[in-house]
């Protein structure tokens, strides 16, 4: 089985450096900016090429200013892997149940 790749984008014009997605990343993907957004806040950034694409840190933001993206497996026409997004929160105004399909049983690294 090959291993699942993921990345991150995350805004960082409105994110306010509470710091759980670092804390909930289980592959060490994210840190703190040396750099103070708008808000005057330290922000959350991806310093590491070994994203999964687990969503945990999607999961864990109270701000939902995190979008998670998985490759697309290849398929036998296309030598591509694009990018799709799995986890996308956003405009949460109160509580708010979340379903992510088609994770892999077990990833490995």
């Amino acid at each position: 089985m090959s291993a699942v790749r993921g990345t991150v984008k995350i805004e960082m014009d409105t994110c306010k450096g509470c710091e759980l997605c670092i804390e909930a990343c289980p592959q060490e993907s994210l840190a703190m900016s040396n750099g103070i957004n708008a808000l005057g806040y330290h922000y959350a950034v991806l310093v590491q090429d070994n994203c999964t694409g687990c969503v945990n840190c999607a999961l864990v933001c109270p701000d939902a200013v995190i979008t998670v993206y998985r490759s697309k497996k290849k398929s036998s026409s296309t030598k591509i892997n694009e990018r799709e997004p799995i986890a996308v929160i956003s405009n949460v105004k109160g509580n708010f149940k979340m379903t992510v399909e088609d994770l892999p049983e077990r990833i490995e690294i």
